[in-house]
C-alpha cells in the first residue's frame, strides 16, 4: 500500500470519529485533504447530517465548499473535534506544524476544539521536536529584518520565500523558519511568543488528544494517555 493511500485509510478512520451534529476543525495540507474529502463523501451520502465545517486556510475552506460542506468562520463556539496533519510528532503528541504556512489559523481553530486528532505518515514522528524539520514562525511584515535579529538568539533561521519575495500568509505575514536547539520546547514557546514581532510559533504543545499513524504496512492509533492500538490492513 503506497503512502497517499494508507494517508486516506489513516483520515478514515479519524473521520470515523466525527458524529452528525458536530462543527468540525478542518485542517490544511496534503494529508488533512484526504479527510475532508472523506467528510465531503459521508455528508454527500448521507450518513452524517447537521456538519458544519471551520476551515484552517483558504485553500481548505474551497475544498470542502467545493465538497458540498457547510462552512462558517470562527467564533467563540468550541468545535467539536479538529483533524489535521502534523510536520513532526512526539511521543506525548506534541507537535511542531505550519510548514504549509497555515499555522495561525490552525492554532486558533483547534485550540478550541474538544478533541484534535492528527493524522500523519510515519516518517513525521520523532523522538524530540525538531529533529527533522525546523519550526515556522509567523512574523509581522512591518521591519521584519529587526524581528529576525530578535529571533536570532534562539537558532539559524531563513525567511521562507515564494520566488524572490517572501511568503505571504493568508493573514497577510510573513514565515520564518527556525533550526530548534532547545530542547525544552515549553520554555522556547513562551521566550518565542514574547519577541517583539512575533505573533504566533508552530508548536503545538499538549493540543492532540489522538493520532493516527500510517506505517508502511498498518494505521497506528496513539493516544494521548500513551496507550496504542494498531490496525492491520485486513481488519
Amino acid at each position: 500500500m503506497d503512502s497517499e493511500a494508507l494517508k486516506q485509510k489513516a483520515a478514515v478512520q479519524a473521520v470515523a470519529l466525527i458524529q452528525s451534529g458536530m462543527r468540525v476543525g478542518l485542517g490544511s495540507g496534503s494529508t488533512s485533504r484526504h479527510a475532508i474529502l472523506e467528510l465531503g463523501r459521508r455528508v454527500r451520502e448521507g450518513e452524517l447530517k447537521g456538519i458544519t465545517g471551520v476551515a484552517t486556510s483558504v485553500s481548505s475552506e474551497h475544498l470542502a465548499l467545493e465538497q458540498g460542506l457547510k462552512v462558517e468562520p470562527l467564533d467563540s463556539r468550541p468545535l467539536d473535534i479538529a483533524i489535521d496533519g502534523a510536520d513532526e510528532i512526539d511521543p506525548q503528541l506534541n507537535l511542531i506544524k505550519g510548514l504549509g504556512g497555515a499555522l495561525l489559523r490552525e492554532k486558533m481553530v483547534e485550540v478550541q476544539a474538544t478533541q484534535l486528532v492528527i493524522i500523519v505518515d510515519a516518517s513525521k514522528v520523532v523522538s524530540r521536536l525538531g529533529e527533522r524539520v525546523p519550526l515556522p514562525i509567523e512574523i509581522v511584515p512591518f521591519a521584519f529584518e529587526r524581528t529576525l535579529e530578535r529571533l536570532r538568539q534562539f537558532g539559524a533561521l531563513e525567511l521562507r520565500l515564494e520566488g524572490e519575495n517572501p511568503y505571504i500568509t493568508d493573514n497577510g505575514n510573513y514565515i520564518v523558519h527556525l533550526t530548534l536547539r532547545n530542547n525544552d520546547v515549553y520554555a522556547l514557546e513562551r521566550s518565542l511568543k514574547g519577541t517583539l514581532g512575533v505573533i504566533e510559533t508552530g508548536l503545538f504543545l499538549s493540543m492532540a488528544s489522538r493520532a493516527f499513524i500510517a506505517h508502511p504496512d498498518r494505521v497506528e492509533e496513539r493516544l494521548k494517555e500513551r496507550s496504542s492500538r494498531m490496525y492491520g490492513e485486513d481488519k
